[in-house]
């Protein structure tokens, strides 16, 4: 298969924006986005800077934005906790000062038992009968990033048995020793 031409600054700009059109992205995806398709070196550095900027400058990529947005779909429609939102953004390559500002303003009056709660009704997650299933419920929870706090507290409500928290705790213990 032969490899894609390099673009000039005006190809390249095309291309970002057909990418931004399919989804929202970050700044640092879309400079993983565009390397692959300047000139490797310098020359093609100020390529993808000078069409950054001006991407930015027509609004088309903002990472304030792109972080309030992430933050509030996940919240609302996945039930996701705030560790989990915080190491997505993170991954997708925002600062950490715009994560944790844009964290702490979305999650500051949210419940984080409530929302788990929800979590697990969107999930269909029923009260779990065995030891295997409480295991099973507290990765799906810590996953989707609830703190083992309340974790521990929603499977104290379903009464589940001393013994299976007891093991889950061995196996908590295990996991953060590796």
């Amino acid at each position: 298969m032969k490899p894609k031409p390099h673009l000039n600054e005006s190809g390249l700009y095309d291309y970002a924006i057909k990418a931004l059109a399919r989804r929202m992205r970050t700044e640092a995806e879309m400079r993983r986005l565009m390397q692959a398709r300047v000139e490797p070196g310098p020359h093609g550095e100020e390529v993808i800077d000078a069409t950054v900027m001006r991407i930015k400058q027509n609004g088309y990529l903002n990472d304030a934005v792109y972080a309030e947005t992430y933050t509030r779909l996940r919240k609302e429609n996945e039930k996701f906790g705030l560790r989990r939102v915080r190491q997505d953004l993170r991954q997708k390559g925002v600062s950490v000062n715009l994560v944790e500002k844009t964290i702490g303003e979305s999650y500051a009056k949210t419940d984080e038992e409530t929302l788990a709660r929800q979590h697990l009704e969107r999930k269909r997650i029923r009260k779990p009968s065995n030891e295997k299933e409480t295991a099973r419920i507290m990765r799906r929870l810590v996953t989707a990033g609830f703190s083992t706090s309340v974790i521990y507290k929603i499977l104290r409500q379903w009464d589940v048995s001393d013994e299976s928290l007891s093991a889950l705790d061995n196996i908590e213990e295990d996991q953060t020793s590796e």
